[in-house]
């Protein structure tokens, strides 16, 4: 809610400073008049700089959308009254030095319905037109080519690189620099980072600030920039979470450009720092905040060392925690305790790109049983990790604990790779997925026929002998003939089933098959719930006495919880590894959770913004 204070409309309109002539000068740090001395209130006037900025569109975010809205527009005050703005949000274009004037006679209101809005309560924005926008320069006006956003925090009226630094961290809800320590603070130094500082000479925080232009202009959406090459900025493009994430992407990386403008200024000579040409981060970003995976919480500690156990017997025995960049991308995965990377979800990985969200239902379990785990967990310091090198389509997984026989462990993390992995592409999708470790080499080469964002049938090879080979016999089969219309209506339900084979050198026990991957296909939408599989060597754990095989089942959030994201429902609240249960019918309501398991797996999620925010200092 926006605090709107008293302004008399007398003196609201009033356009001469006391000595009779019109003041548009700011303060050199740009802040506005402090609250107790506003008493003769002037023309809302400011700068926008890069260097001083002409042409450029600025206007006060009133709704708080980072974009400009016109008219009519309605917020409300302090009091929950609602306003209606009839000409929208204050704007203007810049002049010369990159002055501006806001009309803002539309904020005086009817003292009987609302106080007077004050404008020093709302941000000021502006946006850079390329091809349109000219910075003035010692050698003249320059064209700009490239779009870029400026902000600056309610209340400041220089429009910088560097203001919109100090608001996006308040944005953020970190603390400003001016009032922390960390090495941010302490590679700016005394800068001031709300002043004019081509007005007063400052030659290092313009360094900064025009380096600060060119990285944010690189993450700006071209679309967006195309946009405004032909119109006059107060074209709407951009989401507010997506201008956020715009936002925490300049913070996190504003150090790594601080840092190379230090090393261009040869002994401090700021004034020469080429800014166009340093090598500034190149850093993609995804703007549309996707709900992500943060952790899996593994609880598979047994009862006196024994899986299956109770639910209330079951301890945690693991953490996976992920780690992931601005664009989405899964950069590692960290476990406190052990975990098993699964072949399989690494392809499905690999075909979205590294973008988890894009997988749909993101990272089916792959976990160890060992009880050594628990130990590992509870000792402090991560304990095995999955490092995915994107570019040279090469992954690691190293680990520090014994919890993998036949894979070398190191003493720390950082050693050498227990596994090495690497792939191959085709068509966009993974056509070979390599895992070497020791004298070992795995192959995972997926058949794509009948396949879908859940699963892909594929052969699996361990020094050159088929061990396993998944092959679905066909496409997903709804049922709907089948369901029960007392079930119709359950919260998880088997809708849909897809037949499947396994074979190879792996030994199938009795009862193993006919196999079916289960799915509630309702609302269009492909939930799995259900599959079986082998796994000798997760069957041989110590502990766990299982000769039939395992299934995993998914359980989703109830659609009327806080958990539920509609735009990507198929995110697993609960995972459950259980003895294999053997075929069952489509069309049954799926089964309620299990009183006892080898495992259960809880899922956590979060926006990417909200993860991104979280690593900032």
């Amino acid at each position: 809610m926006k605090r709107l204070l008293p302004i008399s409309v007398a003196l609201f309109t009033l356009a001469l400073a006391g000595c009779g002539e019109e003041s548009d000068e700011s303060p050199v740090d740009g802040r506005d008049f402090d609250a107790q001395d506003y008493s003769e209130p002037r023309p809302y006037t400011g700068r926008v700089i890069d260097g001083y900025l002409r042409h450029a569109r600025v206007w006060l975010d009133m709704d708080g959308d980072s974009q400009y809205t016109p008219g009519p527009m309605t917020i409300k005050n302090s009091a929950g009254t609602e306003i209606t703005l009839p000409n929208g949000e204050p704007t203007a274009m810049t002049g010369e030095d990159g002055k501006f004037t806001l009309d803002t006679t539309g904020l005086v209101q009817d003292p009987s319905v609302s106080p007077d809005i004050d404008p020093r309560d709302f941000p000021l924005f502006a946006v850079i037109l390329p091809g349109q926008t000219l910075e003035q320069t010692r050698m003249g006006d320059v064209v700009l080519e490239d779009a870029y956003m400026l902000s600056a925090p309610p209340g400041v009226r220089d429009v910088t690189p560097l203001s919109t630094l100090v608001r996006q961290r308040r944005v953020i809800g970190v603390q400003d620099l001016t009032a922390t320590t960390n090495d941010l603070a302490d590679a700016l130094g005394n800068v001031n980072l709300l002043s004019d500082y081509v007005k007063s000479g400052d030659h290092r925080a313009h360094a900064y600030a025009r380096a600060f232009a060119r990285f944010m202009a690189s993450q700006f959406p071209d679309d967006y920039a195309s946009l405004l090459r032909g119109g006059d900025g107060r074209e709407r493009f951009l989401s507010k979470d997506a201008a956020f994430l715009l936002g925490v992407s300049f913070v996190r990386n504003a150090l790594d450009v601080v840092k190379v403008v230090d090393e261009a200024a040869s002994q401090g000579n700021y004034e020469n720092v080429d800014v166009d040409g340093l090598a500034l981060p190149e850093v993609p970003i995804e703007l549309e905040d996707p709900v992500i995976l943060e952790r899996q919480t593994v609880l598979a500690r047994g009862e006196g060392s024994e899986l299956p156990a109770s639910m209330s017997n079951l301890g945690v025995s693991a953490e996976l925690v992920f780690d992931y960049s601005e664009d989405g991308r899964v950069t590692s995965i960290t476990a406190h305790g052990c975990m098993m990377p699964s072949l399989r979800e690494m392809a499905r990985l690999i075909n979205a790109g590294g973008k988890i969200a894009n997988t749909g239902t993101q990272w089916m379990p792959g976990i160890s049983l060992s009880q050594e785990s628990a130990g590992f967990y509870e000792d402090e310091g991560p304990d095995e990790r999955l490092v995915f090198d994107w570019e040279n389509r090469r992954a690691t997984f190293e680990t520090t604990t014994g919890c993998h026989p036949g894979l070398a462990s190191s003493s720390a993390l950082g050693g050498v790779a227990a596994i090495s992995y690497e792939w191959t592409m085709a068509n966009t999708q993974v056509q070979e997925l390599i895992a070497t470790s020791g004298d070992k080499t795995e192959v995972l080469e997926p058949d794509y026929q009948f396949g879908t964002d859940a699963f892909f049938g594929f052969t699996r090879t361990v020094d050159e002998t088929e061990e396993e080979i998944m092959t679905l016999s066909g496409d997903v089969e709804s049922c709907d003939a089948a369901i029960d219309p007392d079930d119709a209506d359950a919260a998880l339900l088997v809708s849909a089933q897809q037949p499947y084979t396994v074979s190879g050198s792996i030994p199938q026990p009795d009862g193993f098959s006919p196999l079916a991957l289960e799915f509630d296909n309702r609302n269009d939408r492909l939930r799995p719930l259900r599959f079986g599989f082998l796994d000798p060597a997760m069957a041989s754990t110590t502990g766990v006495n299982n000769i039939e095989g395992f299934d995993w089942a998914f359980y989703y959030p109830f659609e009327t919880s806080n958990e539920f994201v509609e735009e990507q429902p198929n995110l697993i609240g609960t995972a459950y590894l259980n003895r294999r249960g053997g075929s069952r019918v489509c069309g049954r309501e799926f089964e309620r959770m299990p009183s006892a398991a080898y495992a259960r797996v809880n899922y956590t999620y979060q926006r990417l913004s909200e993860y991104l925010s979280g690593l900032v200092e």
